[in-house]
């Protein structure tokens, strides 16, 4: 999505953000890095370019770092860009899955050799 150096600037992150430093709205304060974000609904005409690449690319969860990573794009605006979709319905956000709650390894072994034996 980057044109080059030139159209990196601030003004570019002023233009895609409508000038917005920070994510509004609760859903969005709890965007971190790790988050999982799902398109709910496809491009529609009249969406700002960075809005449709999001949901486009976001049709099997991504984490928020990701897609900073595929727009090119500084975390902090990718946040703005994604409080704007959770609050219009297109996306949704999920937290990731804790590592506490995923089966045991051991067990998951057990298993495994289980089923291999069978």
């Amino acid at each position: 999505m980057s044109g080059g150096e030139a159209d990196d600037g601030p003004e570019r992150m002023y233009v895609i953000t409508g000038g917005r430093s920070e994510a509004g709205g609760r859903a969005a304060a709890d965007l971190d890095l790790v988050t999982l974000v799902v398109a709910r609904s496809v491009p529609e005409p009249g969406m700002a370019p960075e809005h449709a690449a999001i949901v486009r690319m976001c049709q099997y969860p991504l984490s928020v770092a990701e897609v900073s990573a595929y727009l090119e794009l500084p975390v902090s605006a990718v946040r703005v860009l994604l409080a704007d979709l959770l609050a219009g319905g297109r996306a949704e956000a999920r937290a990731p899955v804790p590592a506490a709650s995923l089966p045991d390894a051991e067990l998951l072994e057990a298993v495994m050799h289980g089923l291999q034996r069978l």
